[in-house]
């Protein structure tokens, strides 16, 4: 590590040495390894500063704490230490607080160096032999994927929680993977149909994690998933009774001090002059923030599944009483209830009648600066504004409101009506104003979820609104396609295709007859994504890099095959929506599940203000059924600068709660999961 040339002012009048510091960190360190600090100092007057590295989180531990006396003429300094702990958090403090007059300090040449393990190094994956970790449905494919350099197959071993050898054969090679640059085998035991637990794959002396073979392993994940949402409402206390005891906390974001609140937020200085009362919904992600476009997306995922349940007569998805939620016996199915939480929270997003920009969307609500890890939602005490409408965003809702209306219809009229009123004005509103854009430096305490082409958008809602309405006026401004870079809450236009083909009696035959071609023609593409790699991802990006939330890609995509299962029938989409899953669980070049819960390495540490187990032991680690980012080759956070330097695409992940990069949760990831843990448990069946 090193730094340019520093000056800072210093001021009068703190007590401790530590109120006034300069820092670094997330600096990684390795126990029993010697660290040494270089650096040059100078100060407009003589003064004594402190240099310390160590561990801040309790237990502290000080690698060393060293005193520097500087004067006003540039002076090296140089001191060691050795660490006796380790740890990926570690800071560097130039520490100068307690002066009685006030003067300005600059550093020069700030080096550390010390470890054994170059920045990068010392990842160790585990076993080469890498198997869902969970489970396999006993009517569905079971592959692993081996890491092994031979150029001709090996022999494998299915062994059963005995130690007894089950089944026995031969490898696959596949070759070299691209993205994570491992030469991969194949092994294939989809022929054992025995259910049971404890099994493991073994190949030269090397053995797999543990895992299932189960009639239907993927019911208890589709609870899960779903319950997920119910744990991340804001506005209402999370109940033991419901969540589990370790779960439970205070509403979040009522106006209860310190809380500002959500029940009379002001909007942004300059932009406008009024308030609404935005309490409920779903926190979006990492933060507290809620955001109309990922939240419309979320929502629509989780009613698309009931529609998709409801159009392939799978009624164990429509069920009251299926989660363990507040409405779950009021008959209605839960699936509906958790997507009626964020719905209520997109309606109340709506500018008033009478206002400039009137049914337009806020784009988001969230704090005036990032608050700190952890803070739960009853304790934040940040100001939070109302942002400025934006196009996008009221697509959204006028998308997911004619969605609502026609998924209600038969279980609350006035709900249903509720919701296409709102989405017939936001869609006027933005016929009237189709170019106000979010912009991307709005990101500073919450995301910008910036989008400057709402085309896809527009599409998008038309054909809701067609698919609920039956007015043609809708059809002429459905003209987005299904194209091979699927769908994100930033695109939507593919979403058009998905819902033509998942209602085909409320759209014109020719028009059912072109989108199930394209719905066809991608999955294939992804299928063949999925086949043409080492590890089972439908996700293949042409320039071979990872993205922010790649995990939410290979899920989406997932469920393209799974919709192209339920218009076919054919067993391939099936077999390639459940090798998705083996992905998420642990069938993957880092050895790793990333779902919370499910294998034995799960993810479990994800970036998360309410879970922050790795930070404060008292608080849990997200609840199972947490989907984790996944891998990010462009190492956006310190944490993945600092540890991940030179992977492979596929490898840029780490389990921590600072990767925020990497390791981040978020509604729309978690609604993908939902939805083809959904599909996953219904055709297991």
């Amino acid at each position: 590590m090193s730094l340019g040339r520093l000056c800072a002012d210093v001021p009068a009048g703190t007590v401790n040495v530590w109120d006034s510091m300069i820092g670094q960190n997330d600096i990684p360190l390795e126990a029993g390894q010697p660290y040494t600090l270089s650096f040059t100092a100078s100060a407009t007057r003589d003064v004594s500063i402190r240099a310390v590295l160590q561990l801040p989180a309790a237990p502290t531990t000080t690698i060393l704490s060293k005193a520097a006396a500087v004067t006003t003429t540039p002076k090296s300094f140089q001191f060691t230490g050795t660490s006796t702990a380790a740890g990926l958090h570690a800071q560097l403090s130039f520490q100068q607080g307690g002066a009685t007059q006030p003067f300005t300090l600059c550093l020069d040449d700030v080096s550390l160096t010390g470890g054994a393990i170059p920045p990068g190094g010392g990842r160790d994956f585990g076993s080469p032999v890498r198997a869902n970790q969970y489970g396999y449905a006993v009517h569905g494919p079971k592959k692993a994927s081996i890491v092994d350099a031979s150029a001709t197959p090996v022999s494998w071993r299915l062994l059963d929680s005995s130690g007894a050898v089950v089944k026995n054969g031969l490898t696959h090679v596949q070759g070299t993977d691209a993205a994570s640059g491992d030469h991969v085998h194949i092994a294939d035991f989809s022929s054992v149909r025995t259910a049971g637990t404890g099994y493991t794959l073994a190949v030269d002396g090397a053995t797999s994690y543990p895992f299932a073979i189960a009639d239907n392993p993927y019911k208890t994940l589709r609870k899960d998933a779903l319950a997920y949402f119910y744990a991340v409402r804001s506005g209402t206390p999370i109940e033991a009774q419901y969540a589990g005891e370790a779960y439970a906390r205070p509403a979040g974001h009522l106006g209860v001090a310190p809380n500002k609140g959500d029940t009379d937020v002001p909007c942004l200085p300059g932009t406008c002059d009024y308030s609404l009362d935005v309490r409920g919904g779903w926190y979006d992600a990492g933060d507290q923030g809620k955001y109309v476009v990922n939240g419309a997306l979320a929502a629509w995922q989780l009613m698309d599944s009931y529609e998709r349940s409801r159009g392939q007569g799978d009624l164990a998805g429509l069920r009251d009483g299926l989660l363990s939620i507040p409405e779950n016996d009021n008959g209605v199915p839960d699936v509906l209830d958790e997507s009626r939480w964020e719905m209520e929270f997109l309606l109340s997003m709506q500018v008033p009648a009478g206002e400039p920009l009137a049914g337009m969307a806020h784009h988001k609500i969230h704090d005036l600066a990032w608050s700190a890890l952890p803070t739960q939602p009853d304790k934040d005490s940040q100001p939070r504004y109302l942002h400025a409408p934006s196009t996008a965003a009221t697509l959204n809702l006028a998308a997911a409101g004619a969605q609502c209306a026609r998924v209600w219809a038969r279980d609350d009229a006035a709900f249903a009506h509720k919701c296409l009123t709102a989405a017939r004005t936001a869609w006027k509103a933005a016929l009237a104003h189709p170019d106000v854009y979010a912009p991307s430096s709005d990101s500073v305490g919450g995301g910008a979820y910036a989008d400057t082409d709402v085309t896809d958008e527009f599409s998008w809602a038309a054909t809701e609104f067609y698919a609920t309405t039956h007015d043609r006026a809708y059809l002429s401004r459905i003209d987005t396609e299904i194209t091979p870079a699927g769908f994100s809450w930033r695109d939507t236009g593919a979403l058009a295709d998905l819902t033509v083909v998942r209602l085909p009696s409320r759209f014109p035959d020719r028009m059912v007859a072109a989108a199930r071609k394209r719905v066809l023609a991608v999955a294939d593409g992804f299928v063949r994504d999925e086949r043409s790699q080492g590890y089972p991802n439908p996700s293949l990006p042409a320039n071979g890099a990872y993205v922010w939330g790649s995990n939410s890609v290979t899920v989406n995509n997932a469920l393209v095959i799974a919709t192209a299962y339920d218009i076919t029938h054919r067993s391939v989409y099936r077999s390639a929506a459940l090798e998705s899953m083996d992905y998420l669980l642990g069938r993957n070049a880092l050895n790793q599940s990333f779902v919370t819960g499910y294998g034995t390495q799960a993810s479990h540490n994800q970036h998360n203000r309410i879970w922050a187990h790795q930070i404060d032991p008292k608080l849990p680690s997200p609840p199972p059924g947490s989907l984790a980012g996944g891998p990010d080759s462009a190492l956006q956070d310190p944490v993945a600068q600092q540890n991940l330097v030179g992977c492979a695409p596929a490898t840029c992940y780490i389990d921590d709660i600072y990767s925020y990069s990497t390791n981040e949760i978020a509604i729309n990831w978690n609604s993908a999961l939902a939805w083809v843990a959904t599909f996953a448990a219904d055709s297991a069946r």
